[in-house]
Parts: structure tokens; sequence; C-alpha cells
């Protein structure tokens, strides 16, 4: 948590909101409040538990007012631009499980399903499909470990999640098609795909919604 956010949490005391309050009369008095707000904003004001509860009481009030620390907190935290949102919100969730394994068959996985941190998937003489486009992230950085044994493992990023394919092959081949697309910036989230492919394949490829 920031420092603002730190100082919006803190518990306003019975002393900051007298002081609140005198500004709110001092402020009706010079006619930038009716009589009607003024009570509006008592009453929240001693409704008020922490200096979040105090934005919206003093937050509309010029800058040249005398506001008491507690307000003049109040109002530089309500001014602080918000933090910085993840460029995408992929990230959280609970996954149903945290590893697949396939013997001569096959699963989907596409819709909303959570991707957990390391998920671990087995394809021997089968099939795996991972649509991972509406899905969300356990965390921000996930790994997915491939294993396919005489299988194959097709994987569907969209354009807002870092990709790292690092797979080996023998006898068979990661193929990162993800590449002919440039990757999303620095602060989205990232999917690591890593394991083997021992007479299979692994095919990542990136794809927008409703794109086939």
């Amino acid at each position: 948590m920031d420092e603002t956010s730190d100082q919006r949490a803190m518990r306003a005391s019975d002393a900051d909101r007298e002081q609140v309050a005198d500004v709110l009369r001092q402020a009706a008095s010079d006619g930038r409040l009716s009589l009607t707000e003024l009570e509006e904003r008592i009453e929240a004001l001693y409704a008020a538990k922490t200096y979040a509860d105090l934005e919206p009481v003093v937050g509309d009030l010029p800058g040249d007012l005398p506001l008491p620390p507690s307000a003049a907190l109040a109002r530089r935290a309500a001014a602080a631009p918000a933090p910085s949102q993840s460029p995408s919100a992929r990230v959280g969730g609970v996954p149903s499980s945290r590893s697949a394994k396939v013997v001569f068959s096959g699963i989907q996985r596409r819709g909303d399903w959570v991707v957990p941190q390391y998920y671990r998937v087995k394809a021997v003489f089968g099939g795996a499909d991972l649509d991972l486009r509406e899905a969300t992230l356990e965390v921000a950085e996930v790994e997915i470990e491939i294993k396919a044994v005489f299988g194959g493992v097709n994987i569907i990023v969209p354009p807002d999640l870092r990709v790292s394919v690092d797979g080996d092959g023998i006898f068979g081949a990661f193929n990162d098609d993800t590449n002919r697309a440039p990757q999303p910036g620095p602060g989205a989230p990232v999917v690591r795909i890593t394991g083997k492919a021992v007479f299979g394949g692994v095919n990542v490829q990136r794809k927008s919604a409703g794109e086939r």
C-alpha cells in the first residue's frame, strides 16, 4: 500500500472532525455552501471514520481556504492520482485445477477459466486445446509446463498478454507464432510456456477475441 493509501485509511479523531466542521461553517458564512448543504456535510462529517471519508466533505472547497491538517490531508488524498491499474483485468481468481493429464483422449479449456500460477499439462497420445482469450490469471505471471508425448497441445493467447515460449523438442517441436504481432507493454501479465515435446508438438498462437 502506498503512502497516500495509508493516509486515507487513517482513522479521523473527534478533534479532526471539529476542525473540519469549523471550515464548513466558515464556507457557509462565505456563501460557498447553502444551509442545506452545510447540514448535509456536517451530518456526513460526523459519520466519517477515516480521512478517506472526509474527501467528499471538503474535496470541492477552494484551495485558498485555511484548512486544518486533517482536512488538507483529505483533500490531497482526493486530488492524488489513483494508483495505476493493471493494463489487463485478467489477474485474479481461484483456479479449479492445477494440472491436466490426457491419455488417448483430449481436453479443452476455453471461455471463463482461471490459469493457475503453475499449470502442468501432460498429453500422451492425446491433445489439449488451451484458449486464454477469456481466461484470467491467478497471478500476474504464470507458467504453463507442457509435456507432449506422441501428442499435441495448442495454446491461444490474447493480444494483452506477454508470452515467453521456451520449450524443447525431441523429435517434436515448440512452434511460437506469437512473435508475428508486437508484445504488449512491460506492465502486462506474463504467460511463460515451457516443457518438452517428444514425438509431439506444441503450437502457440496469438489471436484476438472472435478470431478463428
